[in-house]
């Protein structure tokens, strides 16, 4: 009988921490969103206390806080009390959900299956708690796929933001990236008939399989087929995680098997290491194969993370058409802002599932469990002296509380302003320039931009996922398979892409992390943003029109709120066809490019 996977990580000493951490998070971001409205503690006593108090009075939470633009509340994580009934009482971040659910909008159905998010969050922040490998220095001359794994917090912004529902301890261990266990791919031969392999331009299904499978290897698949009777020309070949062979596809497509119409061909030999979006795998034998991305029927942040064979069609169309709008922009080319393309993308479609939503239009996870895309790797990209890391990386601390981005900074030897000038033309100058130039707009996350470093300096950023992120928001015309991406939006909510997306979204965060290090003072901070919205505006005087209508220096902008989203339908956050008119408001916020100390 195999031995159990313990839980030695799920101590007191490792609940206190993650408590706090999370209970900071959530008073800080559920503040930021206005659910919760702290007042000054005069009991206290001292400058930045503050007290909140659950709707019935019962608890009662203390701390200090700093507010900085855009309302964000850098909350002191060690100054976090609590009292219940008056007396104290220990951090807990579920508790914490409870007492305030009256003021958070969770419809009740929902709150069991929130708190089940909050406490898979609290596993494996625990787990990585416990398994700290790296400190911020260490990650100044770590590969791309060690700071990867190094990352210790998911979304900044979410609450529950590690839930993953649905795997095991065991699965865990083998398939979080906090993990960093190499794992090798199931790969599945599908009919040829009821599969669609879609290619983006330059590429075939001989080049695509060349590239991935050495020729021992589809010999070998090849055999399997022959060995059943079949005929290997009537196969297409799709990779699948392997959680999602042994947990779905084995029982969920059993007919499928059966009929052959599905058959298993076995593991690759290569090994890849899971990504922080879960369900995106590296090749780290051949780092120059693509990325590979899996279909994952498990709950994680506010979606079951599956992929649509119908959505994933179109991918490789778009993705050429958004590729070859960026590489003919000479603004984009000088700043070295490029995409990671989806190159290829395929679904099977076989299955029951399919054949009653084609009959009644019913619609159901089990749509999303077979499919796959294959994505650009980055590491052809890389030139001498230069390193790569996510971008969510500038938002990590390590075990110890030190930031990652104020350790680059000190190591660069540049000024921290000097720093972040490189950073932002690296980052935002490009958006921008999307935006104004091309009504384009992407999800520019830390998770979904690759960051190119040079002496511990951002100098060109690489985006990827952009077959399911990207939206053209102009009237320009559009290739049959790329009309997918356009949507139909006013001028304030096309803004969002940059005093959202960028500001609130990426920019809050790591401007608080520089400002409580004492790396570089948040006002600074903002005036450098400004100033490079600005030099872009006076490099493209031709862009004027564009640039008035977004009118990205405006003094405010709406105010659009992630937690609210995933708190009001925890299974599925937006509706992914349609994801602006999904968006929750909670009024407008004061933008800090447009403050008077926000000039160059």
């Amino acid at each position: 009988m195999s031995a159990l996977p313990t839980a030695d990580h799920l101590t007191p000493e490792t609940l206190a921490a993650v408590q706090r951490h999370l209970v900071t998070k959530a008073v800080s971001e559920l503040t930021h969103e206005r659910l919760l409205a702290p007042e000054p503690d005069t009991a206290a006593g001292t400058d930045g206390g503050w007290r909140l108090d659950s709707p019935d009075g019962r608890a009662s939470y203390t701390f200090t806080a700093q507010r900085l633009p855009l309302e964000h509340w850098a909350v002191d994580p060690a100054s976090v009390g609590r009292t219940v009934d008056g007396e104290p009482a220990d951090l807990d971040v579920q508790a914490f959900v409870v007492e305030m659910a009256p003021l958070l909008g969770v419809p009740d159905a929902l709150l069991p299956v929130y708190l089940e998010e909050l406490a898979a969050t609290i596993q494996s922040s625990a787990w990585k708690h416990a398994h700290a490998r790296a400190t911020a220095a260490d990650l100044l001359d770590a590969t791309y796929q060690e700071v990867e794994a190094a990352m210790t917090e998911g979304h900044p912004a979410f609450l529950a933001n590690n839930g993953r529902v649905g795997w095991g301890l065991d699965d865990y261990l083998a398939h979080a990236p906090e993990a960093g266990a190499p794992t090798r791919l199931a790969w599945l031969a599908a009919r040829r008939s009821l599969t669609r392999l879609s290619l983006g331009g330059g590429l075939t299904e001989q080049t695509l399989y060349d590239g991935e499978l050495d020729p021992q290897v589809r010999a070998g698949f090849d055999a399997r087929l022959a060995g059943f009777g079949l005929d290997p020309a009537d196969y297409l070949l799709l990779p699948v995680h392997p959680w999602q062979w042994t947990n779905k596809v084995a029982v969920t497509f059993a007919p499928d098997l059966a009929r052959r119409d599905l058959v298993l061909l076995g593991e690759g030999p290569d090994a890849y290491q899971p990504q922080q979006s879960i369900r995106t795998f590296y090749n780290l034998d051949r780092p120059e194969r693509h990325y590979v991305k899996t279909a994952l029927a498990i709950q994680n942040m506010g979606f079951l993370r599956g992929l649509s064979p119908a959505y994933m069609g179109p991918t490789p169309a778009i993705n050429d058409w958004v590729h070859d709008l960026v590489a003919a922009d000479p603004t984009l080319a000088a700043c070295g802002f490029s995409v990671l393309r989806e190159r290829a993308a395929i679904g099977y479609t076989g299955d029951a599932y399919h054949g009653l939503a084609a009959e009644r239009g019913v619609r159901s996870p089990q749509l999303k469990m077979l499919a796959a895309l294959w994505r650009e790797s980055p590491a052809p990209r890389v030139g001498e002296g230069e390193r790569l890391a996510t971008m969510a990386s500038l938002l990590h601390r390590d075990h110890d509380g030190r930031s990652y981005a104020a350790a680059l900074v000190e190591a660069s030897g540049l000024d921290p302003r000097a720093w972040l000038a490189s950073y932002l033309e690296a980052y935002v100058r490009p958006l921008v320039h999307c935006l104004l130039a091309h009504d384009l707009a992407f999800m520019p996350h830390g998770e979904n931009l690759v960051l190119v470093l040079r002496d511990h300096v951002p100098v060109r950023a690489l985006m990827k996922d952009v077959g399911e992120e990207v939206a053209v928001m102009g009237d320009q015309q559009l290739p049959p398979d790329v009309e997918r991406v356009r949507v139909e939006v006013d001028d304030d909510v096309k803004a969002l892409a940059l005093h959202t997306d960028v500001m609130d979204g990426v920019l809050r965060h790591l401007a608080a992390i520089l400002h409580v290090d004492g790396v570089l003072d948040v006002e600074a901070f903002w005036a450098e943003v400004a100033a490079c919205v600005r030099r872009h505006a006076e490099d493209h005087p031709e862009l004027a029109g564009a640039a008035a209508a977004y009118d990205l220096l405006r003094p405010e902008f709406a105010h659009s709120c992630l937690n609210r989203l995933q708190l009001r339908n925890t299974l599925q956050m937006v509706d992914i066809t349609d994801q602006a008119s999904s968006l929750m408001y909670a009024g407008t916020l004061a933008n800090p490019l447009a403050r008077p100390g926000a000039r160059p």
